[in-house]
């Protein structure tokens, strides 16, 4: 009766075991908040992590940094593929003490550790010695939920670098284990030189990958510090890229980055992830303290450029005014690099200005052209990096691009003449034309040149009145009443009104003036200008079809530049741009007088107009 007793417990707490944790959820009667309770929490299901060379020309600090990142991710445990100190000495001191630094760096991990040698950890018998005193085995193995584990040595005869080796000592290692394990589910193998990619003679290798060959293997090596992956061998073979060795750090494209492996080991085998350090964060991110610090800096431009205005029709030297602005508590220093530009030659092409705290640097940077044609300059690529250094936080960067060109001056003419209702008579010119010259965003079939869309115009003002007025050509007009231009033909005015020093950085938003018409399409005037209720009171906009297109007459008042400019304006920042909408709304143009203030072709300034 007891031995019974006893059994029916046993069965009682296998059954219990196996039985997943599941959801106590409260019943929801009809539609569900959640697509399955079917948890993914397989119990054979485990994760762990691998890192991979730290030496080869090591950078300091990163091998750390990815050890304080794993205890954020908590693995269950941590594999290496080699190169975990600098080595190639036979100077016991010096060995002992890189070692002592790496130990330093694996005690602060919270979950074990397994160490696998490299070319740098073992190239000599002083350093093998040295690896066996501290670990006892340069090759061992261990099973852990059905897997096989395998930690190799590459470096078993001391070849050195791209010259790894498999002998016969541990060639025979390895097939007995193999034999020993021949039911697990899968097999992964840790060794730091890649041997299947390997030139030169690895001994026995070949000799492994025939016993791997029909069953169920993953194989993981570093070394080269370039991340690649195989399918050979009825596997995946990886080189891992760096956990602090030598590298371009390229990116992800060239396998050059730092990185560690997150493997969910499954009944399919491994799935992998590799985690860029840089992009593994802790909860301490940004800490209220920091937010309310330092957020506000690096949310506005420390950098103001003034737009380089030419007067002449030609440029050929002038200078680059820069205003750098420490408004912290703490050091910051600003890196400045100017991009190559074939016509526009900066005097320097790359320098660091160190600026104390609350205060502000004045920077001029005389600028040459190798051509006095505006016309042919492209964008002028100012590239900074500001970084603030702080006492208890780590140096704070941002970086930041400015794009530059000197620009002919556009004057602001005055008018005592101008009655806005959408006849445009009484404008005797129209001093600007946007046709072959305009800046196009289009698809190469939807544009056929000036007769398919193109505008004229010009802008004057009075006491009372800034005054916009536009011919504009469109050969198939696609309109609906009431439509919103964007989406049709349509006519389009953005306007900084703010001081120039502020409105050459604009890139549109909240600080600007939109005003957008369409004209009707049935021939009628139409008054109401697009979302009229954002527009100051008092402005007047007016569109009207015509034989060639459409005309456009608009009107803002001064009280609201004045405003802008907390005194009497002198001048404004705009743009004026066509969209274009062609068979049957189907092919859409953009047509401007200047690149659109979110693009990457705009440039500090375009389109500052000054009142003449």
């Amino acid at each position: 009766m007891k031995n019974l007793f006893i059994l029916i417990l046993t069965f009682i707490s296998i059954a219990t075991l196996a039985q997943k944790p599941g959801i106590k959820i409260e019943s929801i009667e009809g539609p569900k908040p959640y697509t399955s309770l079917d948890l993914n929490n397989k119990p054979g299901n485990f994760q762990f992590a691998i890192v991979t060379d730290r030496t080869g020309g090591h950078r300091p600090g990163v091998f750390l940094d990815g050890v304080k990142k794993l205890n954020l991710l908590q693995p269950e445990f941590v594999m290496s593929v080699g190169d975990l100190i600098e080595g190639y000495t036979t100077n016991e001191e010096v060995l002992d003490r890189e070692w002592t630094e790496f130990n330093g760096f694996i005690d602060q991990l919270q979950m074990p550790f397994f160490y696998v040698p490299g070319n740098h950890d073992i190239t000599n018998k002083v350093m093998e010695d040295k690896w066996l005193q501290m670990y006892g085995k340069t090759y061992y193995s261990f099973v852990y939920q059905d897997v096989l584990f395998m930690a190799l040595n590459s470096e078993d005869h001391y070849r050195g670098s791209s010259r790894g080796t498999i002998g016969d000592e541990q060639y025979e290692w390895i097939k007995k284990t193999l034999e020993e394990n021949q039911n697990v589910k899968w097999t992964l193998l840790f060794f730091h030189q890649p041997l299947w990619a390997q030139e030169a003679e690895t001994l026995r290798w070949p000799d492994v990958e025939k016993l791997l060959a029909n069953r169920k293997h993953t194989v993981y090596a570093g070394h080269r510090h370039n991340y690649v992956q195989y399918e050979r061998n009825n596997g995946k073979y990886y080189i891992l890229a760096t956990t602090g060795g030598g590298s371009p750090l390229r990116g992800a494209q060239f396998g050059e980055f730092d990185h560690v492996v997150w493997i969910t080991m499954t009944d399919e085998g491994p799935i992998m992830a590799n985690l860029q350090l840089e992009g593994i964060w802790g909860e301490d991110l940004v800490t209220d303290d920091f937010k309310t610090a330092f957020v506000p800096l690096l949310n506005r431009n420390p950098i103001t450029i003034e737009p380089i205005l030419i007067p002449e029709d030609k440029f050929n030297a002038g200078k680059i005014k820069l205003k750098i602005t420490n408004d912290s508590d703490h050091p910051m220093s600003a890196k400045l690099e100017f991009k190559y530009n074939t016509r526009l030659l900066p005097s320097f092409s790359e320098k660091i200005y160190e600026v104390n705290p609350n205060s502000v640097e004045m920077v001029e940077i005389d600028l040459k052209s190798t051509s006095p044609s505006f016309i042919e300059y492209e964008n002028l690529i100012l590239n900074s990096e500001i970084t603030y250094t702080l006492v208890n936080y780590p140096e704070v960067k941002a970086e930041f691009r400015y794009a530059i060109i000197p620009e002919q001056v556009n004057a602001i003419a005055e008018s005592n003449k101008v009655k806005v209702d959408g006849d445009l008579s009484e404008w005797d010119t129209f001093r600007s034309h946007v046709t072959e010259n305009a800046f196009l965003k289009t698809d190469p079939f939807s544009h056929q040149g000036a007769k398919d869309g193109s505008f004229s115009f010009d802008i004057s003002y009075d006491a009372k009145y800034l005054y916009i007025a536009a011919k504009v050509t469109d050969d198939d007009l696609n309109v609906e009443d009431n439509g919103n231009p964007s989406r049709q033909d349509g006519f389009h005015v953005t306007l900084d009104a703010r001081a120039i020093d502020v409105a050459a950085l604009g890139t549109g938003g909240g600080q600007t003036l939109a005003i957008s018409t369409s004209p009707n399409a049935d021939g009628s005037v139409n008054t109401k200008p697009f979302r009229a209720n954002s527009l100051p009171e008092g402005t007047m906009v007016y569109s009207k079809k015509s034989d060639t297109g459409y005309t456009v007459e608009m009107a803002i008042p001064v009280s609201y530049l004045k405003e802008k400019q907390i005194t009497d304006w002198k001048s404004i920042r705009i743009n004026l741009y066509q969209t274009d909408f062609d068979m049957d709304f189907m092919h859409e143009t953009t047509i401007a007088w200047k690149p659109l203030w979110n693009s990457k072709d705009n440039y500090i300034g375009s389109g500052i107009m000054l009142k003449d």
